[in-house]
């Protein structure tokens, strides 16, 4: 396994801005400052580096986007949300090591004409956001941010803003609008952010962990990055464990490492040696795999490939013996929940496939639910605003098609088998 970005093993933390310039911290941002504006877009470009959060969009593409004539304020706006269940990878930095994360920061907000960055943190990361916050009182200290930037001549201010504590806020666009101080609830598109973003300006949103790659293609260069992955995917990636493994916890591996050797060989494979059931590759949101479907690349193209989603790379592993029912009936519970009620295709349906999948669980299905399930699941998807209700309707899509006689046991028996 690489520690590009894993540096700290162990419950370690690094808080303390004079440690990580002992270990050769803003060595990046020093060397873009020298770089014309244009050029650090470029590397990140040629670096394959694409966005952490789950979109894939390639990043340097997305910050080519804004238009560099305008007049207009530019902004630079991280998305700390981090609300996918099963994903915990952009908590390390925000908990732990905080400074790459504001070294890429810097570097975007640099390339893009931006001279505010506003850091996204969802609200009930309380503890996380005094810690980001005290590291970004350390840089204004020592002149790493503010007016005239390590005497560069570039000027920009970081705020660290607290999140509506909703899972519509991890939209970029829904993101937006809770930081203008209105309800977390997604805009139309187009325009897009990069044009007409916040407060009506150009506007860059990139996750977490896509930020903390930059300083590693700026140390490094933009081949050396893409070594560390694959060739349309370059870097090396944060993947979540989480479920029936023996290991749960937080990995780093080269863009596009086997799923199963993440399982087996990093999280020491399933708790007694059971069979797998079922594992979802990339957070709540993205479609299950089937035991067969697991020897597959983790990157964005190889399991769009399998009819899944790199997403947030939140693996859940579950074994023989769970109920692919009750996983589904918690997980469609989680987007019913959320879904903000713009939209009447997630409003609705998302509680409607809650109640089927509920009712099957208890034994209360009928003939003919699992139709109805993916009947209304495919009126949803692409028929909302954002992709929130694309993301309630393809697990329930995948789990009844993949998991369908356990469903008709369920209605046959008039109860959960697995109880």
């Amino acid at each position: 396994m690489s520690n590009y970005l894993l540096r700290l093993k162990n419950g370690e933390v690094l808080h303390d801005l004079n440690e990580h310039l002992r270990l050769g911290g803003f060595e990046a941002v020093k060397k873009a400052l020298k770089m014309q504006p244009a050029e650090v877009i470029e590397e990140v470009k040629k670096s394959a580096l694409r966005g952490r959060g789950g979109a894939g969009f390639p990043a340097g593409v997305k910050w080519g986007f804004v238009p560099k004539d305008s007049p207009k304020k530019k902004y630079l706006v991280v998305n700390a949300d981090e609300g996918e269940p099963g994903t915990f990878k952009d908590r390390y930095f925000l908990e732990r090591d905080p400074f790459p994360l504001l070294e890429g920061a810097i570097i975007a907000s640099y390339a893009i004409g931006a001279n505010t960055c506003y850091i996204y943190i969802r609200g009930e990361f309380v503890k996380q956001i005094k810690i980001v916050e005290n590291a970004v009182s350390q840089l204004y200290d020592k002149g790493y941010l503010g007016k005239n930037v390590i005497g560069s001549g570039y000027s920009l201010d970081i705020y660290v803003h607290p999140g509506a504590g909703a899972y519509v806020c991890g939209e970029e666009t829904a993101l937006l609008e809770s930081i203008e101080g209105k309800p977390g609830r997604p805009r139309n598109r187009p325009p897009f952010p990069a044009t007409v973003g916040l407060f009506g300006c150009p506007t860059i949103i990139n996750n977490v962990e896509t930020i903390a790659c930059v300083p590693l293609v700026i140390k490094y260069g933009a081949e050396e990055f893409k070594k560390m992955g694959k060739e349309k995917d370059g870097g090396p990636k944060l993947y979540c464990v989480s479920g029936h493994v023996k290991r749960p916890g937080l990995y780093e591996a080269p863009m596009g490492t086997n799923l199963l050797k993440i399982i087996n060989e990093f999280a020491g494979g399933t708790i007694d040696n059971k069979p797998i059931k079922g594992v979802i590759p990339g957070g709540t949101s993205t479609p299950v795999l089937l035991p067969e479907e697991c020897d597959v690349d983790m990157d964005f193209d190889s399991l769009r490939a399998k009819g899944s989603m790199l997403g947030s790379a939140g693996i859940i592993v579950f074994t023989e013996g769970t109920c692919p029912v009750k996983v589904l009936e918690r997980i469609s519970a989680f987007y019913a929940h959320e879904s903000c009620g713009q939209c009447t295709p997630c409003r609705s349906g998302t509680l409607w496939m809650k109640r089927l999948v509920s009712q099957i669980e208890k034994g209360e299905g009928r003939q003919g639910d699992c139709e109805l399930l993916l009947d209304v699941s495919k009126n949803i998807i692409g028929n909302t605003i954002c992709a929130l209700g694309d993301a309630a309707a393809m697990p329930v899509q995948a789990f009844v098609k993949k998991f369908r006689e356990d469903f008709e046991e369920h209605i046959r028996q008039s109860k959960c088998p697995y109880d």
